[in-house]
């Protein structure tokens, strides 16, 4: 579908600078909105909301419906009379990294309390809202707070080590330990209550600022999930339901060895017999709580990269058909349009393009690839089309000013200065107009690319096992006079925001 011009910021909540350790829907988040909506912005990206599994990164969750439990705001719930406020005393205020064994020692503890509280003491709208969403939720939601408080129970045991009754879900077997964990499975559904409440009372604060809120769709969901675990006949299971085999990319830009990822791999045979029923029922949870969905590997749906489980790397694959159009007529009749636009990056090949162009999907394109070689200049702003969606750089990215310090070639230095000249605010604000003015539909600018930063503020390096995910800005860094700047660049671009209606009540609770 075409999208209107617009601009916005990359910004993952986890980096905002709340209490707690780690950014929440909390005040900074508002915040952060109102900055926004200050500098002329219409877009707030982020990655994946889900809760998180290994490696704590937002792509490998542990459900594709549920909320991450860190983004709840503890402030928020004491607001709302879910936890008395000198609980929160010992929450530090500062905006450092991400330490996650950290947060989860000390944030879960406190969500857990609170969750009990308000299952104790809840009454009257509250409470008739709880029982909406458990009802309205239920397809999702009594499997993935099993599967949390199994785990839970099993150490955080992968689902396939505990014992076989529940692995194998087993009726008897699940019947027993819904009955022995009800107390425990009430409060994680008020804690995804809690999520929810609180993520759509955002939502709808951003509508009224008339900004939207682009959500990230991974491709892959993760073995260790409430997805595989309920839906093992939809995946490339064996007898075991152990993988047979598993999701990743080939070698390339970022790694010699490819990307070996392991996400289980669909049986896209399976799915297409039962109407891709579990897709679309998460296309369309995904469109009722963003406004716009970036899907991630989209050529994945063309094609993908099938390792086998016992490969240590992604070296020895193969390329295996996805379902390709199929898939996006099912959703489009169900969603009446595809509010979409595809991660089309690294090796594409005619075949991915030609499908995105059927589908009227539109594409990325991301600067700073731009000025390796000709082939690179389908990332710079005279090949861009309005149905491309621009950007600086990714969450996979370094940040521009670290890219251009130790990570871009002499060749391209030399390359973008012709292209972009010198700018005496710095190279990324040349970027950032390069971005700005270009035909492209959306233009999307990770903050750290707005803020000027280096290295140490890169969020994700590929292929890298520490140090991913833990970025967080600095309280104070969202000044008047740099939201001033990109209200007169959105402006002189005409990229000012338009008119959004607000998704629904805003009595939330939480």
């Amino acid at each position: 579908m075409p999208f209107p011009r617009a601009t916005g910021i990359l910004l993952h909540p986890t980096s905002l600078p709340s209490r707690g350790g780690i950014g929440d829907f909390g005040p900074a988040a508002y915040e952060f909105v109102d900055f926004l909506a200050d500098a002329r912005q219409s877009l707030w990206q982020v990655l994946p909301l889900g809760p998180l599994g290994y490696g704590f990164s937002p792509y490998s969750s542990t459900s594709a419906f549920a909320g991450n439990p860190l983004l709840i705001s503890l402030e928020r719930l004491a607001d709302h009379g879910w936890i008395e406020r000198s609980r929160l005393a010992g929450l530090p205020d500062h905006a450092d990294a991400v330490n996650y064994p950290q947060v989860f020692a000390s944030k879960m503890p406190l969500l857990a309390e609170a969750a009990r509280h308000f299952i104790d003491s809840a009454s009257g709208k509250a409470c008739d809202r709880f029982k909406s969403f458990c009802n309205d939720n239920r397809w999702w939601l009594e499997d993935f707070v099993l599967f949390d408080a199994l785990r839970a129970r099993y150490h955080l045991e992968s689902w396939n080590q505990w014992p076989r009754g529940v692995a194998h879900r087993e009726a008897a077997a699940l019947a027993t330990a819904r009955e022995e964990l009800a107390s425990d499975l009430n409060f994680r559904r008020a804690i995804q209550f809690a999520f929810y409440e609180q993520w759509r009372s955002l939502h709808s604060y951003c509508r009224q600022r008339s900004i939207r809120i682009i959500g990230d769709i991974a491709i892959f969901v993760n073995y260790d999930s409430a997805d595989v675990w309920t839906h093992p006949e939809l995946f490339c299971l064996d007898e075991n339901l152990d993988p047979e085999v598993v999701s990743g990319v080939p070698p390339d830009f970022f790694s010699k060895t490819g990307q070996r990822w392991g996400n289980p791999l669909y049986r896209w045979d399976v799915m297409r017999s039962c109407g891709y029923e579990w897709w679309v029922q998460r296309l369309h949870w995904a469109t009722q709580n963003c406004d716009y969905i970036r899907l991630d590997h989209f050529r994945g749906f063309e094609q993908f990269w099938e390792i086998a489980a016992s490969e240590s790397t992604a070296i020895n694959g193969r390329w295996v058909d996805g379902p390709k159009d199929d898939i996006f007529q099912k959703l489009r009749e169900v969603l009446g349009g595809l509010p979409f636009f595809a991660e089309d990056l690294g090796h594409i090949t005619p075949e991915v393009h030609a499908l995105r162009d059927r589908l009227q999907i539109p594409g990325m394109a991301v600067l700073q690839f731009g000025f390796a070689d000709p082939g690179a200049h389908i990332y710079l702003p005279h090949r861009c089309t309005n149905e491309k969606v621009i950007y600086t750089g990714t969450h996979d990215n370094d940040t521009l000013l670290g890219w251009w310090t130790s990570g871009a070639s002499e060749v391209e230095r030399k390359n973008a200065e012709h292209y972009l000249g010198r700018a005496k605010d710095g190279v990324h604000w040349a970027f950032i107009r390069a971005a700005q003015a270009s035909v492209a539909s959306l233009s999307v600018i990770p903050l750290q690319d707005v803020l000027g930063l280096g290295s140490e503020a890169r969020m994700n390096t590929p292929s890298k096992n520490d140090g991913n995910w833990k970025w967080r800005f600095a309280s104070g860094a969202l000044t008047r006079e740099l939201a001033y700047k990109l209200a007169v660049l959105a402006e002189l671009t005409d990229r000012v925001p338009e008119p959004v209606a607000a998704p629904g009540p805003e009595d939330f609770c939480a």
